[in-house]
């Protein structure tokens, strides 16, 4: 059966057809740079590459774009609408009520409406990417796959927080984690490449939206992302860590609203409000060319790394990897770089060579010294989304 895939990111919008239970790849394509004057939309079908740069207002446009590209008589790979068995939605917050892959009907979409204001960068664009959907694709069967739903495995001690008792029991507030669907699919592969019978590996996903989790054997132990995806880790145009009490000191002596510090801390801070740039190509081009605010950023990015690289490795007993993943992590040698600089007392020393050297599917960069091996795994959220939606369709609804 044919299943097409949507991610619709903070930035950007992926999406894969694919041929199942064989995982074979039909197209695959990207809208990145969403909201900036030259966006850029990339298909990939069989041996030919399409690319073409244009004005993509907003995720709509995206997914609209997306759509026209998949029917067009000449250049598609869709006849019709009926060639699709389903499509496969990932959507980054899924609560308490969702734990599991989920066929997606008019309460549902209310229930992931709900959740926008936790997730307000991911779930605005998750349901439009569904509502889209069912417009175009009226007979495929719609599914969502929650980013949430990997860390249940997360013992109490670290999901919850410390605050009264009653938050958690009668309004959910706890730690959920995000990135789900990534971190599981790239640490089954490292798992797969290692090895190993007992495992200790943390999962470092750098893209717009960076997290990182403690994986013991294949389960979520730890993970930097919270309640909502916006601490942790220095992001995109997320702050990341801050001290609470910032929040009372901007609205009781600086004025500040609550939506417009929602606003400052999820899409004006991160890497954007450090440098006015978000996209890490621009601020690695901006700090070589000998830009201060872009140097500084970089390494306030790569400090923040290391301090849950220390963290998780005390919370996993030891380290056997770590893996990088994502667009950043895949594609940026300077960041993989200084996020392992000055690890040595943990085991993790880089391979300069290794690190630099072009990069196809799980590559090794650490040293022949390093005692804690270091891993490239290109994520693949949209294989691991269309294997959830296929094993739906096979075996019932849950």
């Amino acid at each position: 059966m044919n299943i097409l895939v949507i991610n619709s990111g903070s930035s950007s919008i992926k999406f894969q057809l694919m041929a199942m239970p064989e995982a074979r790849l039909i197209c695959e394509g990207l809208v990145e740079r969403i909201g900036q004057e030259e966006a850029v939309f990339h298909v990939k079908k069989e041996d030919e590459t399409l690319q073409e740069v244009l004005r993509v207002t907003d995720h709509r446009a995206g997914l609209k774009k997306m759509a026209e590209f998949l029917l067009d008589p000449s250049i598609g790979v869709i006849a019709d609408t009926g060639d699709l068995a389903a499509v496969g939605h990932r959507v980054v917050h899924g609560g308490d009520r969702f734990s599991t892959t989920t066929r997606i009907t008019g309460k549902v979409k209310e229930e992931i409406r709900a959740f926008i204001p936790l997730a307000p960068l991911h779930n605005p664009h998750n349901l439009e990417g569904i509502e889209i959907a069912e417009e175009v694709f009226p007979d495929a069967v719609q599914v969502a796959v929650f980013d949430t739903a990997f860390h249940q495995s997360m013992p109490l001690t670290a999901r919850k927080y410390a605050i009264p008792e009653y938050l958690f029991r009668d309004y959910g507030i706890k730690v959920y984690g995000f990135h789900g669907i990534s971190h599981k699919y790239v640490t089954e592969r490292a798992l797969e490449y290692l090895n190993l019978s007992h495992s200790r590996i943390i999962s470092i996903h750098l893209g717009n939206g960076c997290s990182m989790t403690a994986v013991q054997d294949g389960k979520s132990l730890d993970h930097s992302l919270g309640f909502a995806p916006g601490n942790g880790l220095i992001m995109g145009s997320r702050s990341g860590d801050i001290d609470h009490a910032l929040i009372f000191y901007l609205t009781e002596h600086l004025g500040y609203a609550t939506e417009d510090i929602r606003r400052m801390l999820t899409r004006e801070s991160g890497m954007l409000g450090l440098t006015g740039l978000s996209d890490m190509r621009d601020i690695q081009a901006k700090a070589e060319e000998g830009d201060a605010s872009c140097r500084l950023a970089l390494q306030m990015n790569a400090y923040r790394i290391r301090k849950y690289i220390g963290a998780y490795a005390a919370v996993l007993n030891g380290l056997d990897a770590i893996v990088f993943t994502a667009g950043i992590g895949e594609n940026s040698a300077l960041i993989r770089k200084l996020a392992c600089e000055g690890m040595e007392y943990l085991g993790l020393e880089l391979d300069p060579e290794r690190n630099t050297a072009p990069a196809k599917g799980i590559c090794e960069i650490q040293a022949v010294s390093s005692r804690v091996r270091i891993l490239i795994v290109p994520t693949n959220e949209e294989l691991e989304i269309a294997r959830e939606v296929f094993l739906l369709l096979n075996n019932g609804n849950k």
